[in-house]
């Protein structure tokens, strides 16, 4: 018996040698024909969480300073807030203007994967979906969380981020985990209570309304609580600070000091932008020298953001080729009134290509100049001018 089997073996070893030697291509072929792909294919190796979370930072424009060529949608489902900051006015009319907090119109959870899902088909480098308001995205959070479970079933790759003031954050850390976020933003603009409490008006949690230090130490607090269960639970956390001069200008790198203990990422240490009719528009707002000179300093520390463009609540493109108005969707398509006059009427059109009105006035480095008669329109050149939001002496009274 052991003489059979030992000679059995060693027939099946010449013959295997001998496969190998004369057939060099038929393994190859029954591979790819019967396995290569399939639940049996052992040759992949699933990609580790650690390698997954790598792979989605640097397909993220807003953390990664050379992920430029990918693409991010905001979408603005989130129309209630929880506080009143002192720099913000939030509208839903306005196509034109490029800061935090506008969008053009509030869309239903239904609505936000549609849009989505027409996107990424106009736009295959599109990698990153986000909420960020117009409002606080977990005072909405029915609308978020069935967004992101709508656009999930859909598409289980695309990468999930939130904005967040981070008053709510405790209640509801370890539900985006859940739900698949992987890269939080929190907007910390103090470690101090009493210097966070002058940056609210109020804030509102559970039934009862907050201001002054009591309302600076209930969001400090809850800041904190939050970021530590978001990072405990594997989330990539981005802290945005607004400077504003007088009151946290000079309290910035503590705040930095506390976000590196506590693990986060990276900070955007950003320039306030005065709005009409919020409660700091007279505000002075720091000048670009000063801010990068904060953020070199707080370099040292941790890094930092760069690169930020003051995302609309319904941005939709790169960081610097928003495409949300050519993409449609938000603004209602009307049939142009033609109003007849007599005399020539010029106007100067804010744009950055030309096309559509798609930059803030304050961030206008150049106007197009267009003639317009009995519902004839010309292009009539164009113009550069200094950058009006420079952080110097506001000019009132006066417009361009």
């Amino acid at each position: 018996m052991l003489g059979y089997e030992g000679s059995v073996e060693y027939m099946d070893e010449i013959a295997n040698q001998l496969i190998d030697t004369v057939e060099t291509t038929f393994r190859e072929t029954l591979y790819d024909t019967y396995y290569k792909d399939t639940a049996i294919d052992q040759k992949k190796e699933p990609q580790s969480a650690e390698e997954i979370m790598k792979r989605k930072t640097k397909e993220h424009p807003c953390y990664n300073c050379q992920a430029h060529q990918f693409a991010r949608i905001h979408l603005p489902v989130a129309p209630a807030c929880n506080v009143q900051c002192g720099y913000c006015v939030r509208k839903f009319d306005c196509p034109n203007e490029s800061r935090p907090g506008v969008t053009s119109s509030i869309l239903t959870p239904e609505e936000a994967l549609n849009r989505y899902l027409s996107v990424k088909e106009k736009m295959p480098n599109l990698t990153v979906v986000g909420i960020a308001g117009p409002g606080e995205a977990l005072e909405n959070w029915e609308n978020v969380r069935k967004v992101f479970e709508l656009i999930r079933e859909q598409d289980p790759e695309v990468t999930f981020c939130l904005s967040t003031n981070g008053l709510k954050l405790p209640q509801y850390a370890l539900e985006l985990k859940e739900l698949g976020v992987s890269h939080v933003t929190v907007t910390m603009n103090a470690v101090d209570p009493h210097i966070s409490g002058q940056m609210y008006q109020y804030i509102r949690y559970m039934g009862r309304e907050y201001t002054g230090d009591a309302a600076g130490a209930l969001m400090v607090a809850n800041q904190i609580a939050g970021i530590r269960q978001l990072i405990a639970n594997g989330i990539l956390v981005k802290v945005n600070i607004v400077t504003v001069k007088g009151i946290n200008d000079s309290h910035v790198p503590e705040v930095v000091k506390t976000v590196k203990s506590l693990g986060c990422f990276i900070t955007n240490i950003m320039q306030m932008i005065p709005v009409k009719g919020s409660a700091l528009e007279h505000v002075e707002p720091v000048s670009n020298k000063q801010l990068n000179e904060i953020r070199k300093q707080c370099e040292e520390i941790m890094p930092q953001m760069y690169h930020c463009q003051h995302c609309r609540a319904d941005a939709v493109g790169t960081l610097t080729d928003d495409k949300s108005i050519q993409l449609k969707g938000f603004v209602a398509e009307e049939r142009p009134v033609i109003v007849p006059v007599s005399k020539n009427l010029r106007f100067a059109v804010a744009s950055k290509s030309g096309v559509v009105v798609d930059t803030h006035f304050g961030h206008a480095k150049e106007f197009y100049l267009y003639d317009y008669r009995n519902g004839e329109v010309r292009f009539a050149g164009k113009r550069n001018v200094e950058q009006y939001c420079q952080g110097g002496r506001r000019m009132r009274g006066k417009r361009g």
